[in-house]
């Protein structure tokens, strides 16, 4: 009887302490995800499960929230050396059993089960950027050249692994985007960031001729040089012409679900993954796809209000992290989606299809909901 009352009073203790907007949020998102990739899978036998899939992967998900919700930030980031380490070996799987596609050797699968490591190991690199950058600045050395040196090491060891194992660039740019938001809320000074887009700058042409691929820089350069494309029209700009001309064609209100004509003639490319905006466009018009960078836009906004009213450093970086995780792949994919941006294979958070996408997305959200039930830390109280 005892643990029954326990049990309650834990269900009590969440739905009155934990942060349900955010979770009311992700639920919605995901749940228009799952209508549109429900409706975009309907004439393609070879992806009727993967609604399925989804769902399963949100329910999934859910219970990461849950779990994270309870779990305290704080003992996560003090075993920051462990979260690297799980994060190398995890990524390094990819070595052994990763499965090439498109180009990338970027998943396991196994039993049918597919899992991108590259997905997953978001959340510990935002842990530990977040424990660092803070334990920096509460010992006020955040801007010595120590200090970022060892700060950028890491965030090198991470870009690195997800690019050279896995050849995703679109993902290893995710991390690049997350690392510089968090210096800047950190505090990190503007001469630093001046510093470091001259080094770029400066590197770029070695990276393109050494580092990159032809492949990726084809898939870079196509949106401004049409010559790029093929004549077999396979390539990122013909890509990118189907999916602004889905977009086009849904005018203010779409075609309705399941009536899109590109849709649902298959012709739309990585219809329910990539270009699932695009999906959006054709079948729900103008204001469907304002409906999903609006419910984006209020997730990202309900990270930052929760990192800023956490008064704890460290809540307030993996906050930004988070969020800042949210605005760079829904820039990039829609962007991509619009023809803004290269196509380099990204998914739109809760809404296109990928296990792994998804449930990352809800374990994040769960961090920042402990945050939110959570005090400021007795050792942050005097800062």
């Amino acid at each position: 009887m005892e643990t029954v009352v326990t049990f309650f009073k834990g269900v009590v203790r969440f739905f009155r302490e934990a942060d349900m907007v955010i979770l009311a949020l992700s639920l919605a998102s995901s749940i228009l995800g799952v209508l549109l990739i429900g409706s975009a899978v309907t004439n393609r036998a070879g992806e009727a499960g993967a609604v399925d899939v989804q769902t399963g992967a949100i329910v999934l998900g859910m219970a990461f929230f849950l779990l994270f919700t309870y779990i305290d930030i704080d003992m996560i980031a003090d075993k920051s050396r462990l979260l690297v380490v799980f994060s190398l070996l995890l990524l390094s799987t990819l070595l052994i059993w990763g499965v090439e596609e498109a180009g990338q050797r970027a998943w396991l699968r196994f039993f049918g089960i597919g899992m991108q490591p590259g997905e997953i190991t978001k959340v510990p690199f935002i842990i530990v950027m977040a424990k660092m950058i803070s334990m920096y600045k509460e010992q006020r050395t955040l801007n010595s050249i120590l200090s970022l040196a060892l700060i950028f090491a890491v965030f090198a060891i991470f870009f690195g692994a997800v690019f050279q194992i896995s050849g995703d660039l679109g993902t290893a740019l995710v991390y690049f985007g997350i690392f510089v938001i968090m210096l800047f809320a950190g505090g990190v000074k503007l001469r630093w960031f001046a510093l470091g887009a001259l080094v770029l700058t400066a590197a770029a042409p070695l990276v393109w001729e050494n580092v990159l691929s032809e492949r990726h820089r084809n898939v870079v350069m196509a949106p401004f040089f049409p010559d790029i494309v093929d004549p077999d029209r396979s390539d990122a700009l013909w890509q990118t012409y189907l999916s602004i001309e889905a977009i086009a064609t849904g005018g203010p209100f779409g075609q309705g679900l399941g009536n899109g004509r590109l849709t649902q003639a298959a012709i739309i490319p990585a219809h329910h993954t990539d270009f699932i905006f695009s999906v959006a466009g054709e079948e729900l018009g103008f204001i469907g796809c304002i409906a999903i960078i609006a419910l984006l836009t209020c997730v990202i906004a309900r990270c930052f209000y929760v990192g800023v009213r956490s008064n704890n450093p460290l809540g307030m970086l993996v906050c930004t992290g988070v969020g800042a995780m949210f605005i760079v792949q829904s820039i990039m994919n829609i962007g991509m989606a619009l023809g803004f941006l290269p196509v380099i294979g990204i998914t739109l958070p809760f809404i296109s299809y990928g296990g792994s996408s998804v449930v990352t997305c809800f374990a994040a959200m769960g961090i920042v909901s402990g945050i939110k039930m959570r005090p400021k830390p007795a050792r942050f109280r005097h800062i």
